[in-house]
């Protein structure tokens, strides 16, 4: 793995402070604020924040730069907290709570801030986890997200002066709102990888789906069967998001990282491990400095099995963001784990793999090339040569070319 510092780019970062963990729905909300605070807890632990990755603060966004991308109606309804469904408020999803629009909004500047490390070279990497609100559009709430953070985010950086933004949202929804904002702008590429619309919401995403008539191929999908295990999808990412980013060739990797794809995640139906998001990580990384000279900004995202799943993945993309990996068969530090059954009165795996036994917790998933031939009769396959039919002759790639 190539070290972040390879490019002449400044010391990876983390955005962060405790108070973003008040972007809260509530106890029963399956999006549990707990997630956050444990995931940096295990990463101070185990080293990866502090030395290796710099935690800088993270500030408020202001009302101009949320009205980047929002509606001005909508962040007025966002701050009054009254319920009102034509702004999406007040619904299972998105119940309203106190402070909402000042939460919602400081999950939104941490994440222009990750921006701004990287663009003005201060970072090379920066992460925010407590980001990834894919799903918030420019009019209303939807899907636990108030504001979409990655949007303005990526608004913010084409502001700057970036001329192309890359954007890869590996959480198992579709990145639906992000690709909205963003679908009729040439200068942006959205890709996701997600289970498919037809059992999961948004209820969106198909293959077909590629952007809007004034910049077709802007918008990439990669719609995912359920039960989907972490070597399918690894096959599906290495034959879709890496030629798409070489041909685009970005100034900035912009990705969201939702660990939701977990096969112990209660909200959706694909099979990953830790392993495999592991990896997933890793292949970002390189890409980020394969095609934008290492600039790249990460996010969270979904994520729902709080204890036993998000504070490993993350803590992995922490390392992988920081240039130095964890190992798989690192053991989780007890303290951490004594910690969470104080808390949470939840037990939590002993290793950072999901994998049992030494020899198979260091191996990465294996997984089978593209190159290797397409099979029709594998519904992972239809779905990824569906998904190379309808992107890749938009930039000018061979949709049949191994």
């Amino acid at each position: 793995m190539q070290q972040c510092l390879s490019d002449g780019g400044g010391r990876p970062t983390v955005v962060f402070d405790p108070s973003l963990t008040g972007y809260d729905f509530g106890p029963s909300h399956p999006m549990a604020p707990v997630r956050v605070d444990l995931t940096m807890r295990l990463a101070g632990l185990l080293g990866v924040v502090g030395p290796r990755l710099l935690t800088v603060p993270a500030p408020v966004a202001s009302d101009d730069v949320i009205a980047t991308v929002h509606d001005d109606a909508l962040i007025e309804a966002v701050r009054r907290g009254a319920p009102a469904d034509a702004f999406g408020l007040g619904s299972e999803d998105n119940p309203v709570f106190t402070g909402m629009h000042e939460a919602s909004a400081h999950v939104v500047g941490a994440t222009v801030e990750a921006c701004r490390q990287v663009w003005s070279g201060e970072s090379l990497h920066s992460a925010n986890i407590s980001g990834g609100l894919h799903h918030a559009m420019p009019g209303r709430a939807s899907g636990f997200c108030v504001y979409n953070d990655v949007a303005v985010g990526i608004r913010w950086l084409l502001d700057q002066g970036a001329d192309r933004v890359a954007y890869v949202d590996v959480d198992v929804h579709h990145g639906d709102g992000v690709e909205a904002v963003f679908r009729d702008d040439p200068r942006v590429l959205t890709i996701s990888v997600h289970e498919s619309g037809q059992f999961l919401f948004p209820g969106t995403g198909a293959s077909e789906d590629v952007g809007g008539p004034d910049s077709l191929g802007s918008a990439v999908n990669v719609p995912l069967p359920p039960g989907t295990g972490a070597a399918g999808w690894l096959r599906a990412f290495h034959a879709v998001v890496p030629p798409l980013l070489r041909e685009f060739a970005p100034d900035v990797l912009v990705t969201q990282h939702g660990c939701d794809s977990h096969r112990a995640d209660p909200l959706a139906d694909l099979e990953l491990t830790v392993d495999g998001q592991r990896a997933a990580y890793v292949a970002l990384h390189e890409l980020a400095h394969e095609v934008a000279g290492g600039r790249w900004v990460a996010t969270g995202g979904g994520g729902y099995a709080v204890a036993d799943v998000v504070p490993r993945a993350w803590t992995h993309l922490l390392a992988v963001v920081s240039g130095v990996p964890l190992d798989p068969a690192t053991p989780v530090p007890q303290e951490w784990r004594e910690h969470v059954d104080r808390v949470l009165g939840l037990a939590t795996p002993a290793l950072l793999s999901d994998r049992i036994g030494v020899a198979d917790t260091v191996a990465e998933p294996r997984w089978r090339p593209w190159e290797q031939g397409y099979d029709p009769a594998s519904w992972l396959d239809r779905s990824v040569h569906a998904t190379r039919m309808a992107a890749f002759p938009y930039h000018g790639l061979d949709p049949l070319a191994w």
